[in-house]
Parts: structure tokens; C-alpha cells; sequence
């Protein structure tokens, strides 16, 4: 038996003891939870930001956000007196789903942090963690912070060099990992690992006995000699104004910065942000969601871990290769009731829909056109005048978009979010066809997540929803258009970046207005809408200011083939354009094969092409293709508001962007000066005279 599997099973053989322990903490849990968080003190603090792990901020406590600053810990053991004998992990081990309990998921934690102190766990030290999401993930993460540390998750796809930093910056005692392959990068930088003392690998045992390297089952019986009374002593002396969660920026406009949030960061947005997609508490209806974007990234592990325990959510984990294809496979056996994706994701399972419909017979694809045209005027004239949906609507709804909803596992889903980057109107539409709202989110590492957001009640396309309640905004610098950049106030904006006091300063204004450098509008509802990022806005040599995304999602709606498009232009005549095409991915490795895909290659035949691969275009060969691409770039071109912002020029890269190419990062976010690095000769051409 594998050591996880006979973690797992071992939970059945404990499950006297924690009704045992539910009874006891029942008895005291009220009186408990009152003592806790009534009168519960903060560190002392002067200033509304600090650079230091183990500083502390004045909160933003106003009219709007008066509730009682609470620990991490403050709020998990309020969800273990409301919640406790409910489920709330769910692991498949052996083709079965294991489920444990939050009091149980409670004892793990408290496990977890006695094997951290065991081993040395310094106060406000990192404990990283590298590997994909799963109960041990949570484990340690909770245990962490329980412990006196500050969790920080590291991205599965970090080369060893990028783990080196972050492990190293947040002076992180203790690395755990999930398999070999994430062991393997860690052994080849442990000269330069200073404050490492121990690894723990949570999936699989390690290939060979290493100093200090310890399997799951292991670590987890380290600290049985740890007294509870220990324990409780670092989690009362915790302050809901210290740090306990880092996050790490991407870095792709330098060194990635740790991103430093409090106890309070975490317990407030945990509690209000999800409030507005309507995120019920399980003693009113439990929710159930699958976890399975990287949770080294706030979208996720403020959806997927915090808000899971202040509401009381099923997590279910997806299997490792989520992203590879089996995250449908998931959701159709456990049908969520609750699913955020970032843009990409959404623009995935739309891309399978339509190789789908193509492949129908004439009725069938007749009959499911007919249905979402439907369904989408119907939820476009609602959204606008809330009139009640015609008989048509649910006709199409039962008969065909339901049996469609259930092909993707989300028959009993009633939540959609999009989070992470921007996401495309062609996207939001498509789904509103299949009578799915997206509710979008809104926000910044910075920001612990989203800051606005759409639910059932702020809803209006293309916008980003409202300012989520409690927290504010402010415009700067607007022009004559009413853009300017969007500034965030609240509970939920965080300590400072770990030891950076200029990339502090420069994100947070005296006042402590933390500044987006999003470029945005806000109607006269309160509804938010983006158009554009200040660094990636375009100044061609003639000083026109171009937002490049408008008129990337526009060459993209018009062109179905295109899987990417940069826009080039900044300090050039002129503008020019990157363009990948829709690409099938390797399975395995997940790089972007040769081969066009079903959608893509549909396309091709019907402008006459008989082409199956991107070097089957590429370079002027195929000129059928060549010439609906111009076609489509002049229909852009032809609604520009002035002619600085035409494209003038355009080539077809040989590779789609990728996350393991580089091009895009973790949450599939185009990495701009990554791809003008790496293309610098072809965007050069451009402009050779």
C-alpha cells in the first residue's frame, strides 16, 4: 500500500476518535470562539504598509468594513463548530472519491504544524510548497500558518532557478513537494537554499534516503510529541495584522515580488468577495467546486482554499493532468455547484463545444444552433430590461442546452467565474448561448484577488461588475474620455512586497491608495470596464496612444483561426502583429504540436484550403489563408479610430504561445515582453526600411 493511500485509509480507523473530539470541542466551541474574538489584539503599527516578514500594518478598519479583525486560525475553528461533521475534501485514491470531515481536515492541519515545529519551523519563515493542488496542499498550507511560518506556493512549472528565488527570498525553512520530478529541481539548488532545513514529498515515496527528506506518512507522525498546549501558545500569539500567506508575482517585468498578506487580508475577503457571486454557507446549502488551478496563485486559493473554509465548501481535487483533458472527466462525476476557470480554460471548453457541433449531422448541429441563438438573445434582453425569458427559451434550454451543460459536467452548476486575466466577448457570448453567466472577477495579487465583481445581481456586459461591498475605488489621471487608472482601498489590499521598499512605495500612493496601473472606466451604475494596462500601452513614435487588447480580441473574433495576436508598436511608426493559429497540443508535455486543430483546419476547408499543419501556411504558401487573414485585419482596420491605430503589417509565428514555451504565464496570461524578447528578429523585420 502507497504511502498517501494508507494515509488516507487511515482515516476511516480514526474516525471514533475525532466524533470524540467533535463532542469535546462542541461542548467548549462556544464559549471558545467567544473568547477568541471578542477583544483579540493586534501587533502594534504605525503605517498602513511594511516590507518586513515579521512586521506588522494598521488595518483598514471604516464605517464600510467595522467587522472584528480575525486570524486564520480564528476562522477555520469558527467553520469546525458550524460545519464540523460535514464534508469538506475530496481525494480520489484507487478510483474511488475519499472524503474527510472539517474537523478532520482541522486534526490534519494541526498534524501538519506540529511536524513544522518538529522540524524547526521558525516564526514568520516560508514554508513552500511545489506541486499540484491536493489535501496535502491544504494540509500544509493551514499547518503553516498554524505553526507561526508564512505559506508560499511555488508554480509547478518553475524551473529550478525560479523556485531558487522564491524559496530562498521568503527564507523558507521547509520545502514541500509533491513527486520526484518537483524533488528533483529542489535537490539541484540546495547549495543555495540557506535557511532550508527539511523536504517533505507528499505523493509517492522519494527514490533514494536523503538527509531530512521525508515522506508524507513520516513528517505527519514527526510531531507527535508536540504538545497541544505548545502549538496553541504560537496560534494564540498570532496577530490578524502579520503576514501569514506570500504570493509571488509572475516576474515577467523582473524579479517576481512577494506579495505579503495578513490574516485579515485573507479572513475578510474570504468572507465578503464571495458574497457577490452569491457563494452560499453550507448550513443553508453546501456548494461544491473542483480544485485544480495553481494555487500559488491568489484566484485560486482564494476561491478554492480560504473561501472553502469560511463557507464551508466540498473541495473536490482534480487529478494532476487536469489541464491536459481530465479536468471534464472530473466534473462530470462529481457536477460542482460552483466553477471558476481563468479566460483560457473558458476558451478551451468552447473550442471542444464547436469540434462538437462540426462534427453533428445537419439536423442535430441545425437544432443546437437554433437553441443557442436562443438562448443568448433571451439572457441579452434580460440583462437589459430583466423581462422574464420567453416559453422558446426554456424549451431550447430543456431539450438541448441542458444535455450539452451535463457533456461538460456542469448539469447542477449555478456559479460561473472568470478570473485572472481579461476574458474575450466572443467567450462571455458564446456561454451565454449555452445559458451559463460568467461572472467575472476582477483584481490583483496586491488586492487578495478580486476588488470587482459580477454576480446575479451586478451583471452588465462587457464590464467587470461592481466594487465588491466593503471596499473602495478611486480614478486617477483621467483623460477626456473619463479613463484613468483604477485605485483600490480595503480590508483586502495587502501588507507590501517582502522586502521591496521602492516596488512598495511605487504600488501604494501616500494616502495608501494601491495603483492598479489597470486603465479603466466606471459608468454611471458603478459598473467597471478595463480597456487596457498603462505598461502595456502602446506610444507609436507619432505619441498615439494605443490600447493593444481591443484590437487583439478584435482580429481574433474576426479570424477563428488565430489562437494569439500581439499588437507591436510601441515607439515604431507603425503598428504590426504577431499571429499564432489554433494548434492541437501534446498531450504529455503540453507544447503546441504542428497540427492545426479540428476548428482551425474546419476553417482552412472552407476557404478552399487542404491545409492540416502550421507549415502548411506558413511563410506565403498557402495564399487561400493569406488572403482571409488581410481580409479580416482590413475589417478591423476599417472601424480604427485614426490611422496610427491600423495595422499595418502582420506575420504567422511558427509555434502557438504556450506556458511551457514561456510566452504565456501560469494563468495563461500573455507575457509581452517575453514575447518581444524572444521575436525581436521578426518584429525587427517589420521595420527594416
Amino acid at each position: 500500500m502507497s504511502e498517501d493511500v494508507a494515509f488516507y485509509s487511515s482515516v476511516g480507523r480514526t474516525r471514533f476518535v475525532f466524533q470524540d473530539l467533535l463532542s469535546l470541542f462542541l461542548i467548549s466551541g462556544k464559549k471558545n470562539i467567544e473568547e477568541e474574538f471578542v477583544g483579540t489584539p493586534l501587533a502594534p503599527a504605525h503605517s498602513l504598509w511594511t516590507t518586513d516578514a515579521n512586521g506588522s500594518v494598521r488595518l483598514r478598519i471604516e464605517e464600510g468594513c467595522p467587522e472584528e479583525p480575525i486570524t486564520v486560525h480564528q476562522m477555520f475553528k469558527a467553520s469546525v463548530e458550524k460545519y464540523g461533521n460535514m464534508y469538506a475534501l475530496a481525494s480520489k485514491k484507487n478510483d474511488k472519491w475519499e472524503k474527510i470531515t472539517f474537523l478532520e481536515y482541522y486534526q490534519f492541519c494541526r498534524r501538519a504544524a506540529k511536524g513544522f515545529i518538529k522540524l524547526g519551523l521558525e516564526r514568520f519563515h516560508g514554508v513552500a510548497i511545489l506541486g499540484f493542488n491536493s489535501a496535502e496542499w491544504f494540509f500544509s498550507a493551514v499547518g503553516a500558518i498554524m505553526a507561526g511560518g508564512i505559506m508560499t506556493g511555488v508554480y509547478a512549472t518553475n524551473s529550478p532557478e525560479a523556485c531558487q528565488y522564491v524559496v530562498s527570498d521568503s527564507k523558507a525553512n521547509i520545502i514541500v513537494v509533491e513527486n520526484q520530478k518537483q524533488l528533483d529541481k529542489i535537490l539541484q539548488i540546495l547549495d543555495r537554499l540557506p535557511h532550508l532545513k527539511a523536504i517533505v514529498q507528499y505523493s509517492g515515496h522519494p527514490r533514494e534516503k536523503i538527509a531530512n527528506l521525508y515522506s508524507w506518512e513520516e513528517f505527519m507522525e514527526l510531531g507527535l510529541d508536540v504538545s497541544e498546549e505548545e502549538l496553541d501558545d504560537i496560534i494564540r500569539s498570532q496577530r490578524a495584522n502579520q503576514c501569514c500567506v506570500l504570493i509571488y508575482t509572475s516576474g515577467t517585468t523582473g524579479k517576481p515580488k512577494g506579495v505579503m498578506l495578513s490574516h485579515d487580508n485573507i479572513t475578510w475577503t474570504a468572507n465578503h468577495a464571495s458574497r457577490v457571486g452569491d457563494m452560499q454557507p453550507a448550513d443553508t446549502k453546501q456548494e461544491s467546486l473542483v480544485s485544480y488551478l495553481p494555487l500559488s496563485h491568489i484566484a485560486a486559493q482564494i476561491y478554492d482554499l480560504w473561501t472553502g473554509i469560511q463557507w464551508g465548501e466540498l473541495v473536490y481535487f482534480a487529478q494532476p493532468d487536469a489541464l491536459k483533458g481530465s479536468l471534464v472527466t472530473t466534473l462530470r462525476e462529481v457536477c460542482p455547484t460552483s466553477h471558476m476557470g481563468v479566460p483560457r480554460v473558458w476558451e478551451k471548453m468552447m473550442e471542444k463545444i464547436k469540434q462538437g457541433i462540426s462534427e453533428c449531422g445537419y439536423v442535430k448541429k441545425k437544432l443546437v444552433t437554433w437553441a443557442m441563438s436562443v438562448s443568448l438573445g433571451a439572457n441579452q434582453k434580460c440583462m437589459q430590461k430583466d423581462d422574464e425569458k420567453p416559453f422558446l427559451f426554456f424549451l431550447a434550454d430543456s431539450l438541448v442546452l441542458q444535455k450539452l451543460r451535463a457533456e461538460l459536467g456542469l448539469s447542477c452548476c449555478q456559479k460561473f467565474f472568470s478570473g485572472a486575466a481579461p476574458i474575450s466577448s466572443e467567450t462571455v457570448q458564446f456561454f451565454l448561448g449555452l445559458n451559463i453567466w460568467l461572472y467575472e472577477a476582477y483584481g490583483m495579487s496586491e488586492s487578495t484577488g478580486p476588488h470587482f465583481m459580477s454576480g446575479p445581481k451586478a451583471y452588465k456586459l462587457p464590464s467587470c461588475g461592481k466594487v465588491v461591498p466593503g471596499c473602495r475605488y478611486k480614478m486617477a489621471n483621467i483623460d477626456s474620455e473619463g479613463t484613468g487608472e483604477i485605485c483600490f482601498w480595503g480590508r483586502n489590499i495587502f501588507m507590501g512586497f517582502l522586502n521591496m521598499e521602492d516596488k512598495t512605495r511605487e504600488a501604494l500612493d501616500e494616502d495608501g491608495w494601491l495603483h492598479s496601473g489597470d486603465l479603466g472606466k466606471i459608468d454611471e451604475e458603478g459598473f467597471l470596464y478595463i480597456t487596457g494596462r498603462i505598461k502595456e500601452l502602446i506610444i507609436t513614435a507619432g505619441g498615439e496612444n494605443v490600447p493593444p487588447v481591443p484590437i487583439e480580441e478584435a482580429v481574433k473574433k474576426e479570424l477563428p483561426l488565430i489562437s494569439n495576436a500581439m499588437l507591436i508598436g510601441d515607439k515604431r511608426k507603425f503598428l504590426s502583429m504577431l499571429l499564432t493559429l489554433k494548434c492541437c497540443s501534446d498531450t504529455e508535455t503540453m507544447e503546441p504540436t504542428e497540427e492545426l486543430s479540428t476548428e482551425a483546419a474546419e476553417v482552412c476547408r472552407q476557404l478552399g484550403s487542404q491545409a492540416t499543419k502550421v507549415s502548411d501556411i506558413i511563410g506565403g504558401k498557402d495564399k487561400e489563408v493569406y488572403r482571409a487573414i488581410q481580409e479580416g485585419i482590413n475589417r478591423v482596420n476599417s472601424a480604427a479610430t485614426s490611422n496610427a491605430q491600423r495595422i499595418q503589417k502582420w506575420t504567422i509565428l511558427r509555434k502557438d504561445f504556450s506556458v511551457v514555451g514561456g510566452e504565456l504565464g501560469p494563468t495563461m496570461k500573455l507575457r509581452r515582453p517575453v514575447v518581444l524578447e524572444m521575436y525581436h528578429k521578426v518584429i525587427d523585420n517589420f521595420y527594416k526600411e
